[in-house]
């Protein structure tokens, strides 16, 4: 257990639900980034193991930020999550490099499971 997992979402508060979540079942939160663009050189800096990412952000989209995160790292990790839980949206997202979906609001359980499913 005990991955390394940076998180990606506009919301600060949001941001802040998932790394409670992610800290009181044994995660290591290792970063934050507030928008795409963010999310790809924090990705670099910290090569973290997993990354969970909002779709809807401003100035780079997590759709975008996943394929340059996949760029960098063909092997990357990321679950995707969205208060859009539109199927195209899913499906862009897993076509994208996504490992899973997670749709808000989110139960702790559901995000601990996709994390430990992208994990594997």
């Amino acid at each position: 257990m005990g991955a390394n997992i940076l998180i990606v979402d506009d919301a600060a508060f949001m941001r802040m639900m998932v790394k409670d979540i992610l800290t009181k079942n044994g995660f290591t939160v290792v970063g934050e980034a507030e928008n795409g663009a963010i999310a790809v050189d924090k990705f670099v800096e910290l090569a973290p193991d997993l990354v969970i990412m909002d779709i809807t952000m401003p100035e780079m989209d997590g759709l975008q930020a996943v394929r340059e995160i996949r760029k960098r790292d063909p092997q990357a990790r990321v679950v995707m999550c969205s208060a859009m839980g539109q199927q195209a949206m899913v499906i862009d997202a897993i076509q994208s490099g996504a490992k899973d979906f997670i749709v808000k609001p989110f139960q702790a359980d559901r995000v601990v499971e996709a994390v430990q499913k992208a994990l594997k």
